[in-house]
């Protein structure tokens, strides 16, 4: 299968159905074969038909999926992964013993998990900071940083950190800035063109977008850091099935119009929840009162489907309202069609518990879907009405003993 048209130039929601996936030459299909094969057959030896020689290496679905990501994030290459975290582990592999990662002090918890557990006992160095204050940043970074870790918006606080900053702070040193942009997708923020050297993402989320598949990519410019992770990802061998990468070129066609009704639901949630008596904070960066909505504002083009908040009357409250919504599934990951509610501290950073980067027990993160935004704000009222009415009763009992 080849893609001779150059979509470069079309518009985002065009490169999204286009880039790398135009019909198959063979028989004219409109839609990408999963080419559902280990092998393929060699003229003679070392002649290969279109460059493929065993599906761990390459494959024309792989080949397409990895095209279409690097249009979409405005880079000259993509490379695609078995999971966000073998994505990760992937960008590990261009460390050596003795190098400092700086991470921000509010990162998903399998990156953390990743860094802290695993890779510390490598030789490879990890600290924290507050990424979204470039101040303290300048200050975290050592004489060792050979990686920068940025997420933005940063799970599960939905901090804001300047990519053009970080890009600006590391510049003329031998660092690498990596921006994990799972939460905001491209069609949001495209982090290359703001600085970044290199785009990770846990397809899994946005870019997949209908929790069927688990997948990662890495994204950039520079061909001799693509030369050795593509080493590195044919070596250690983290590569999604075609069917993977079948069904995340899928989920990426509508990415455009899902990216809108995910932010314009998740800015209604937030307005409501900001007025509700028993919501202690809200955390959306699309909200004025967001601390880093002057920086969200300036590199996103809108503010994604995440929501996070603190309730008042402690960790019972917070259990109440996640284990009593309907529309929103209690469930770990985001980024789906459907709402999902979760608790950060038990279940998606558990892994950051008594490590300083631990997240509050009242806190709740919501993955905004695209059901109506009615019926998701009556879901959560009720699951709010249910949770403070069994704490009120609580407490009367209590004062009658």
């Amino acid at each position: 299968m080849t893609h001779d048209h150059n979509w470069n130039d079309a518009r985002f929601e065009t490169r999204a159905i286009h880039a790398g996936q135009d019909p198959d030459t063979a028989t004219g299909a409109v839609i990408t074969p999963i080419y559902q094969t280990s092998t393929y057959a060699q003229e003679a030896i070392g002649e290969l038909k279109g460059g493929y020689e065993y599906s761990r290496s390459d494959n024309p679905t792989r080949t397409a999926l990895q095209t279409a990501l690097a249009s979409l994030e405005g880079g000259a290459w993509g490379l695609a992964y078995a999971s966000g975290l073998a994505a990760t582990q992937n960008i590990s592999y261009l460390l050596r013993p003795g190098d400092h990662v700086l991470l921000s002090n509010d990162t998903y918890g399998g990156t953390f998990r990743l860094f802290d557990k695993v890779l510390t006992n490598y030789g490879i160095e990890m600290s924290l900071a507050d990424l979204s204050d470039l101040d303290e940043a300048r200050a975290a970074i050592q004489p060792n940083t050979k990686l920068v870790w940025v997420e933005t918006p940063t799970n599960p606080y939905l901090r804001i950190i300047d990519i053009a900053g970080m890009a600006e702070l590391v510049k003329g040193r031998d660092i690498r800035l990596v921006v994990d942009n799972t939460f905001a997708s491209p069609y949001l923020q495209q982090p290359l063109g703001q600085g970044a050297d290199l785009v990770l993402h846990s397809t899994t989320k946005y870019l997949g977008g209908h929790s069927d598949v688990v997948g990662g990519a890495v994204i950039g410019n520079d061909e001799v850091v693509y030369e050795t992770l593509k080493f590195h990802q044919n070596a250690a061998g983290a590569v999604p099935g075609p069917m993977d990468c079948w069904l995340t070129l899928r989920g990426i066609k509508t990415l455009g119009v899902r990216m809108e009704r995910h932010s314009e639901n998740a800015a209604k949630v937030a307005a409501w929840l900001s007025e509700r008596e028993a919501v202690e904070r809200v955390y959306y960066p699309g909200l004025p009162s967001h601390p880093n909505h002057e920086v969200a504002s300036r590199q996103m083009t809108s503010f994604s489907g995440m929501v996070s908040f603190t309730v008042r009357g402690g960790f019972e409250v917070a259990a109440k309202i996640v284990e009593n919504t309907k529309v929103f599934t209690l469930a770990e990951s985001l980024g789906g069609v459907e709402s999902l509610i979760e608790h950060p501290g038990k279940m998606t950073h558990a892994s950051v518990a008594g490590t300083g980067a631990e997240v509050e027990d009242t806190l709740i993160r919501l993955s905004v879907g695209i059901e109506h935004v009615d019926d998701q704000i009556a879901d959560l009222d009720h699951a709010i009405s249910i949770a403070t009415s069994r704490q009120l009763i609580g407490a009367a009992t209590r004062s009658a003993d």
